[in-house]
């Protein structure tokens, strides 16, 4: 009971700064949609007889989504609407660009070599055809219908710094993974500033550089592959300096989303803390957006997920913010394992149901059309 008063007061507290609304607003910012992680069962089989560990669920079960994943999510997502008559809309923030694995292999993984995303899905549908067969007309059906509205994660969701480094010494573990089609269950050991996942980190601030084409060349391939022009960002691990602002207002985008508290690397390990709110804006000219609410129905943390996410939706409603909900496409891959999908879906439909049971006047948005009503 004392942490559940505890959880509440925080709740609130985080709710304090920034803009206010009196519309219920609900927004589903999901991360990682267009990466390749996981290529399939067998990569994984195949990694775990090389000994390389899972280091977390994403290394177990993240992958691209397959058709049955997005067919499965749609299902959901049009099984309810709200006030307006809207079914409920994720906004996937997505990748334009994995790595050319056939590329990268023909060279003798000499250097990397990335590829647009249609390109991906269609050597996935000759070489995994029951799972990735009209995959991609999905995402363009689901973006028509308007239940999914992209928005810009960076270019690949990969750490170049520590990619090169580790192709160059021929490191087993990157290797192991490049030859399963998968960038995953690859180690940080000697990398102490930087994820491997995390395309923005950085060991010295002359790294940074270089992150501006890639920001650039990043956002117009979005635009290439999704069909519109990104506005809103979120960097991968929510890592990234203040120094590639300029370049993001450079190529359109306004509003960048970070978490409440920000900590940004300042180069050779020193780092600075801030603290967001939605709205705050920077010097550089872009608006932060923060998400208020955490829903991840497959991290067993030994709670009601619905429940758990309704109670921090009803602090948000009652300070007059809108509901953010931060959420991971390995809460609904099914690829790896189907039932990891049902759970995630099942609880989601059941949030749905819930919510709107709750607060019968909630309006489902994107996180586009959240930055234009607040």
């Amino acid at each position: 009971m004392i942490h559940q008063i505890k959880e509440t007061a925080f709740w609130h507290l985080k709710n304090l700064g920034g803009k206010r609304t009196s519309k219920k607003l609900v927004v589903f910012s999901v991360d990682d949609y267009g990466n390749v992680r996981l290529d399939s069962p067998q990569a994984r089989t195949n990694m775990d007889a090389a000994g390389m560990p899972c280091y977390s669920r994403f290394d177990a079960l993240d992958t691209l989504e397959t058709a049955a994943d997005l067919e499965a999510l749609y299902e959901v997502l049009r099984s309810v609407k709200d006030s307006k008559g809207n079914h409920a809309v994720f906004t996937p923030f997505a990748l334009p660009c994995n790595i050319d694995f056939e590329k990268m292999a023909a060279d003798d993984y000499q250097q990397f070599f990335h590829e647009n995303l249609p390109d991906t899905y269609s050597k996935l549908e000759a070489l995994q055809p029951a799972a990735y067969q009209g995959a991609w007309k999905l995402w363009q059906q689901g973006m028509a219908e308007g239940i999914m509205s992209p928005e810009f994660h960076g270019r690949e969701h990969l750490n170049l710094i520590l990619f090169h480094d580790k192709l160059n010494k021929k490191s087993p573990d990157l290797l192991t993974a490049l030859k399963n089609r998968s960038y995953t269950s690859i180690s940080e050991e000697g990398y102490p500033t930087i994820s491997s996942t995390a395309a923005f980190d950085f060991a010295t601030t002359d790294q940074l550089e270089p992150m501006k084409k890639v920001i650039q060349d990043g956002l117009n391939r979005f635009e290439a592959v999704y069909g519109k022009r990104s506005h809103y960002f979120t960097p991968p691990v929510y890592s990234i300096h203040h120094s590639l602002y300029p370049t993001l207002v450079q190529n359109g985008v306004t509003h960048i989303d970070l978490g409440l508290m920000h900590r940004e690397h300042q180069g050779n390990g020193v780092y600075k803390k801030s603290l967001n709110y939605m709205g705050k804006n920077t010097h550089e000219g872009l608006q932060i957006m923060v998400r208020n609410i955490v829903f991840e129905p497959t991290e067993d943390r030994g709670i009601d997920w619905v429940q758990y996410t309704l109670r921090q939706m009803e602090a948000a409603f009652r300070m007059k913010k809108p509901a953010v909900i931060s959420s991971h496409r390995v809460n609904f891959c099914g690829h790896i394992d189907p039932k990891n999908r049902q759970k995630g879906l099942e609880t989601l439909k059941k949030l749905l149901q819930e919510m709107l049971r709750r607060w019968p006047d909630i309006e489902f948005v994107s996180a586009q059309q959240l930055t234009q009503m607040i």
